[in-house]
Parts: C-alpha cells; structure tokens; sequence
C-alpha cells in the first residue's frame, strides 16, 4: 500500500500530466505547423534509416554508400522530377513543361521510362 505523500504526489503528477494534455489539444492549431514536417521527418528516418543514421564508426566510405554503377563510361541518369500542373502529377527526368511546378519526389522512383535520344 502506498503512504499518503505518496498518493498525493501521484494525483498531482497525474493531473499535471492531464493538464498538459488538454493545452497542448487546446493550441494544437498554433504548434501542428510547426511540429509536422518535423514529426514527418522524423517518423521517415525511424522508418526508413538510411547510412547516415549508422553511428560515426560504422558509416560506410562514400565509395561503398551508393550503389555501384553499370560502366565508368556510362551516363549517370538525371534525377528524377515531380512536375505538378492543374492538378495533375508527371514523373520525368527532363525539366518540367511551362507552367507546372516541380516538387520534392517522395520516397522512391522504382521505374522511368529510357531516356530518348
């Protein structure tokens, strides 16, 4: 059984804790903007862990981190681009039309159509 003190100051720890809730749930509108695209980042890392998040000892050199390439000789391939425009999205790796807005490609490409030439 607990002592009084004790109880005590886990009925105030508790009501702090809810207190605390109901303010951040009453200004959630000021802060959200803020924490979001943090929150996101954060939640893509922990998700998604890539070399960098590797301890400093364990990171792979830079010649081991990307993926090896098919030739030296051949093209390194262009980015690829997020092209928005009246609502509608096209990946390419050309630059976008006139226009479109280019946005930030989320997560992963995993196919484009061969370049022409």
């Amino acid at each position: 059984m607990r002592s009084a003190r004790e109880r005590t100051l886990w009925s105030i720890l508790a009501a702090l804790l809810l207190a605390a809730a109901a303010a951040a749930w009453w200004t959630a509108d000021q802060w959200r903007p803020h924490a979001g695209p943090w929150a996101e980042q954060a939640w893509k890392k922990i998700t998604r862990p890539g070399p960098e998040t590797l301890p400093p000892g364990q990171q792979p050199p830079a010649a081991q981190a990307r993926p090896a390439q098919g030739g030296a000789s051949a093209p390194t391939p262009a980015p690829p681009r997020k092209c928005v425009q009246d609502g509608r999205t096209t990946y390419t790796d050309q630059p976008c039309p006139q226009g479109s807005q280019e946005r930030p490609v989320d997560g992963a490409v995993t196919s484009l159509p061969a370049p022409t030439r």
